[in-house]
Order: structure tokens, then C-alpha cells, then sequence
């Protein structure tokens, strides 16, 4: 949120009352023309101020709850007919650490990457809390059920997301949520979640989490053209 939403409300709202209550000290003292323009002056920047700040809120509110942030990178190359390799880049934990590669052998004709995800309430979404995650596994995934039940399976574990958040009596908020969610008021569900997109030869995709979970987007031109039509064929 930028912070002159809140600044310029405050100082409108501070000279307002100023304004106001020397009009109305004029006009006590007989000074109806100099009192009723500062009268109405006055009101006229506190009602100023009362609608930027309702513009304010909705701009944090509409900010919070579409508020998104990088999970991954996938990039796709082809090896044989329904057999890629898979490089996941996660983004750095910190200033000082480096983004976290892996590479992984995938069967079938897309990925799928699953995480554990923990959603808070819209309110908590408002005054600051973001939705958690930790990741989970990395999948290949058949476009048909029957290959799905009879072809090659490959299943990867993976590791990342989000670390412990530590409150102040050192119970991390995760740990917290899913041990007392019948308590935690805040805490809208706690749920597996997934994102899947086909595979291709050089498609790069970008993974993101929402306040409402996992989200897959493509990022360059054999990604789009595999997302838009290259599911309704088998390669």
C-alpha cells in the first residue's frame, strides 16, 4: 500500500478541522461572511478527506485479496514421446541465498505441482496475512484415465515454500493453524492444492500462489501454443 493513500486523507482531514472550527469561532463572533465560507471550507476538506480514505480501503482491500507472489519456474524439454525432463527453479528464500534447481525425468503429457496450502480468511487477507504453502510433490500426468491407470508413473518428491512464520511465543502461524484451526478463527481451510499444464519442448511456465491457492501461467510461445490447444492431442 503507498503510503500517501493514508497521508493525504490525514493532512486534508487535520486542516479541515482547523478550518472548521475557526469558521465557526468567526461566526460566533458575528463574522457570517469570513465564518460560512470557512465553515464550509472546512467541511468541504473533511468530506474530501472521508472519500479518499474510503478510496484508500479499497484499494488495500482490493491489493490484499489479489495479491499473488512466485512459487516456481518449469521449463520443459522433450526426450521421447511422452518423456521429458523438468527443471523447477525456485525463487531465493532470502537476499543471500540462491534459487533452488532441480531437474526430474516426467512420464506422460503434462506436470502437475502440488503443495499444502493453508488460506486465510478475506478479513486476514486485508490486515496482512498472506495464503501459505509448502510444496509437496511433482508429477507427470497422462492426458487419458487409461493411460493414467496402465502407463509409466513418475512421482518426484518436492521441497519448498514457505518457512515457519515465528510469532512472538515461538509457535510457528502454520504449526498453529493446523493444530488449533477449530480455534483459529482466521483460518479459512487448510487443503492439498495443484496446478497442471501440458508438457512441451522448450515451454517455460511460471507458478504462482494466490490468496485462493496455486496457479499456473505460460511464459513463452511453445507454452502458450501447448495450453491452447496442445491438450487435445497425445504426443
Amino acid at each position: 500500500m503507498v503510503w500517501w493513500w493514508w497521508i493525504v486523507p490525514s493532512v486534508a482531514a487535520f486542516l479541515g478541522v482547523i478550518v472548521l472550527f475557526s469558521g465557526l469561532g468567526s461566526l460566533f463572533r458575528g463574522r457570517f461572511v469570513s465564518g460560512g465560507l470557512g465553515a464550509v471550507g472546512g467541511g468541504g476538506l473533511l468530506a474530501a478527506a472521508a472519500i479518499a480514505t474510503l478510496l484508500g480501503l479499497n484499494v488495500q482491500t482490493w491489493s490484499r485479496l489479489t495479491y499473488e507472489r512466485p512459487v516456481a519456474t518449469i521449463r520443459t524439454k522433450q526426450l521421447g514421446p511422452q518423456y521429458f525432463e523438468a527443471t523447477v527453479t525456485q525463487p531465493a528464500a532470502g537476499e543471500d541465498a540462491q534459487p533452488v534447481v532441480g531437474v526430474y525425468a516426467m512420464h506422460g503429457d503434462e506436470w502437475r505441482l502440488e503443495a499444502q496450502v493453508l488460506r486465510w480468511k478475506p478479513w486476514a487477507n486485508v490486515l496482512g496475512l498472506d495464503t501459505q504453502y509448502r510444496l509437496d510433490r511433482l508429477s507427470g500426468r497422462y492426458q487419458t484415465a487409461e493411460q493414467e491407470r496402465t502407463a509409466i508413473r513418475s512421482v518426484h518428491e518436492i521441497k519448498g515454500g514457505d518457512p515457519a512464520i515465528d510469532l512472538p511465543w515461538s509457535i510457528s502461524a502454520w504449526d498453529m493453524a493446523r493444530k488449533y484451526r477449530r480455534w483459529v478463527d482466521a483460518v479459512d481451510t487448510l487443503y492439498g492444492g495443484g496446478a497442471y499444464m501440458p508438457m512441451a519442448d522448450g515451454a517455460e511456465y511460471e507458478v504462482w500462489i494466490t490468496q485462493s491457492g496455486l496457479i499456473a501461467r505460460p511464459t513463452n510461445a511453445p507454452a502458450r501454443t501447448a495450453s491452447s490447444g496442445g491438450w487435445t492431442e497425445v504426443r
